[in-house]
């Protein structure tokens, strides 16, 4: 089951799905409104569940003839629930951006799938709830981002215990090497020029302000129950080594593999086993190639800085700084704030929103929405 099938890990898993015939079948697929490109997909794979979350791209869906005889479709997000508790799915990928996977995901959990989880939005957001249910229906997550599909690898075998800290690398993003004062005239296309990465506009902005770095670290506190100081972030240009993972006697571990996701995600889609990688090349040792490490400076990255605060207060506060960066990130796109705004909005919406200790999933969702509104306030005054 693909949630999330017409974005860029959407891509990536069609084309892991599409080298491994023999031991992958896709049974469903679902987007938010690409109703065309779906259909294609469908076409390609002889899929028959279909889901949309745009009523109105489901209505177009369902006109024509493009989808293949017999398709079953499912609309909004009740049909995304439908689509992620299929009895005949044994693997959930999802890869539904922002806050609109989270009820699919417990769908999924509930119906006790394995979970390939490329949305790190559902654990920042509800992190405490999403784990407590894997926990109770015996769900098991599979992290699909790179970092952490990475950390995965490095602790399979190790006790939780003997583990001092992970770290996270990033790329820097489009500005890395920008000197402070150019960030100032930073433009939407500007930022979208990743300089390893083929990934979605917000991903990629995400990257640039190193937003999706923080984002990632609150993410690996909760899938691999760590304590905040120990999930930390360093810059690493090459984008081949993706984690680092230091255990109590001083080793540490490293996952190496190219800037491309169809290798997390064919470690996730086949684990436990392992396959020859069908798509992208391998990395090759035959040339000559180097691996940088410089620590994050967060005079040029506040927006990290944000989410390690975040972090370390707990409770809704990741939910807040997630929310507030959707907001901020959006309005940054559609040119009606400037780039170094984002960070400034995030602040200042973590500094209007009461913190609390949520006790229900619908308290996180209050409070995700109040902070989307605040934010949207911010955005007017930037």
């Amino acid at each position: 089951m693909l949630l999330g099938a017409t974005g860029s890990i959407g891509e990536s898993t069609l084309r892991v799905i599409a080298a491994h015939p023999d031991r992958l079948e896709l049974i469903g697929i679902a987007a938010h409104g690409k109703h065309q490109r779906l259909a294609e997909i469908a076409r390609q794979f002889g899929v028959r569940q279909v889901g949309l979350h745009d009523p109105a791209a489901l209505a177009e869906a369902r006109k024509g003839g493009a989808f293949p005889a017999g398709t079953t479709f499912h609309g909004g997000a009740e049909g995304l629930c439908e689509l992620a508790a299929l009895p005949e799915a044994d693997i959930v990928l999802v890869a539904i951006v922002g806050t609109t996977a989270l009820a699919p995901t417990l769908a999924a959990i509930a119906a006790k799938k394995t979970i390939a989880l490329a949305s790190k939005e559902i654990l920042v957001l509800a992190g405490k709830f999403v784990m407590a249910a894997a926990k109770a229906s015996g769900s098991r997550l599979l992290p699909v981002d790179s970092e952490h599909n990475a950390v995965f690898q490095c602790l399979e075998g190790h006790r939780a215990a003997d583990v001092r800290r992970l770290v996270l690398t990033a790329s820097g993003g489009a500005f890395r090497d920008w000197p402070l004062e150019r960030l100032a005239q930073v433009t939407p296309a500007d930022a979208l020029k990743h300089p390893n990465w083929a990934m979605g506009p917000k991903i990629t902005v995400d990257s640039a302000t190193l937003a999706n770095k923080g984002l990632e670290l609150i993410e690996a506190q909760w899938l691999f129950g760590l304590r905040a100081e120990q999930c930390q972030a360093v810059l690493h240009a090459q984008s081949i080594m993706h984690c680092l993972v230091e255990f109590t006697d001083g080793s540490l571990l490293a996952q190496l593999c190219p800037p491309s996701m169809t290798f997390p995600i064919q470690h996730c889609l086949l684990y436990p086993e392992r396959a020859r990688a069908g798509t992208d090349a391998a990395l090759s040792l035959d040339r000559v190639f180097a691996l940088d490490f410089r620590p994050v400076d967060e005079a040029r990255y506040p927006c990290l800085r944000l989410a390690r605060e975040s972090m370390a207060a707990g409770g809704t506060a990741p939910a807040v700084f997630n929310a507030a960066n959707e907001v901020a990130v959006a309005a940054f796109l559609k040119k009606q704030v400037p780039y170094l705004a984002i960070p400034r909005i995030i602040e200042k919406t973590l500094g209007a929103i009461e913190l609390i200790e949520p006790s229900t999933l619908d308290q996180v969702l209050a409070v995700d929405a109040a902070a989307r509104r605040v934010a949207a306030t911010f955005t007017h005054q930037s």
